[in-house]
């Protein structure tokens, strides 16, 4: 018998996650989840799914926990750098309130085998690299300039799970997310969050429906940045190692390993979704120092046998096909925001 907690398991990848342990066959998925970045249609109709509107850092939410899950997957986060750098202490209270009153409430649990925190693959990168990217390593040390209120509250996040490792033996794993796209990722999901990247929440996604839509393709600073691209079934599969096998106590990346270009993306977006969209150049994101980065997968391909399965043609493949689908989804959740983005525009020039 699996019986797992899923916080944030409306969310992009928690719902991904959902459907996966449910075909693996889990007996009980509890998701508890805020709705701040997420559509409660991302929530699998199955028998075995219970879902709960809220916060894991309401009391109220806390206290119905019991002693009775295998796994706990805190998933739960405020999306994401612009948004924490506009709302500093909503940041706070979602990304790293949220992780010291769940670890407080479980610390005793005797049942739970194992707890995957989902950290974040961009705190560690070094910054302004504009040659190429030098594989970050699980080992390095956190530095003191991060660039956003996210970065900090999910390195926090990592520090709390070592010390209710040590201090209360907490089997947590920490699993550090370099940049997931895929399937269920919907452009304006969730409530306002103090700017446009509300809306235009992630680069995969944002090109892609622009491109469907036949829109230019804005590149910040000509898109000279790269990044590491994981297509949403490879993290899935290896939020599950780090369930399995992952190391009370330790950290994995879960990353392809491969360092793409923006401008290399947006090539390829509009070059497999046939589109007529152009390029345009934009402005550096002043706060973003973080140029060129990549994950290494030694580790996880040597402690967790884990390595990223689907190439990125392929991932986007399967994500334009995805988008073109849920359009109608997409646009009514883009649509609920268009006062408030528009408004943020107007005060940002």
């Amino acid at each position: 018998m699996t019986r797992l907690l899923i916080i944030g398991g409306a969310g992009f990848v928690g719902s991904n996650l959902v459907r996966v342990a449910l075909e693996e066959g889990a007996d009980r998925v509890l998701v508890v989840d805020n709705l701040l970045s997420a559509e409660r249609e991302n929530v699998p109709g199955d028998a075995r799914v219970e879902f709960v509107e809220g916060s894991i850092a309401d009391d109220g939410v806390l206290d119905e926990l019991d002693d009775e899950f295998d796994v706990v997957f805190h998933l739960a986060t405020f999306h994401g750098n612009q948004s924490s750098i506009a709302d500093p202490l909503r940041d706070h209270d979602n990304n790293l309130i949220t992780t010291l009153k769940l670890y407080e409430r479980i610390a005793a649990f005797e049942r739970v085998r194992k707890v995957v925190y989902a950290a974040s693959g961009c705190t560690l990168a070094p910054h302004e690299v504009y040659d190429s990217a030098e594989p970050t390593t699980e080992e390095g040390d956190a530095p003191f300039d991060l660039d956003s209120p996210y970065q900090i509250s999910k390195v926090v996040g990592e520090f709390y799970s070592v010390y209710y490792h040590r201090q209360h033996g907490l089997p947590t794993v920490r699993a550090r997310f370099q940049n997931v796209y895929g399937p269920g990722e919907i452009l304006g999901a969730g409530e306002w969050r103090g700017t446009p990247a509300t809306v235009w929440r992630n680069v995969t996604p944002t090109f892609i429906y622009r491109a469907l839509k036949g829109m230019p393709l804005v590149l910040d600073d000509r898109g000279a940045a790269t990044r590491d691209f994981i297509y949403v079934d490879d993290i899935v599969r290896g939020l599950l190692a780090c369930a399995d096998r992952g190391a009370p106590g330790d950290v994995y990346n879960l990353a392809s390993g491969v360092e793409t270009s923006i401008r290399g993306l947006a090539e390829l977006i509009i070059e497999l979704s046939a589109s007529d969209s152009e390029l345009q150049v934009g402005k550096r994101r002043s706060w973003d120092h973080s140029i060129m980065r990549v994950g290494s997968t030694e580790k996880a391909r040597r402690e967790l046998g884990l390595e990223a399965e689907v190439p990125l043609e392929e991932g986007l493949g399967r994500t334009i096909d995805w988008t073109r689908t849920n359009l109608p989804l997409i646009e009514q959740c883009i649509a609920k925001h268009a006062d408030r983005e528009a408004a943020a525009y107007a005060v940002a020039r």
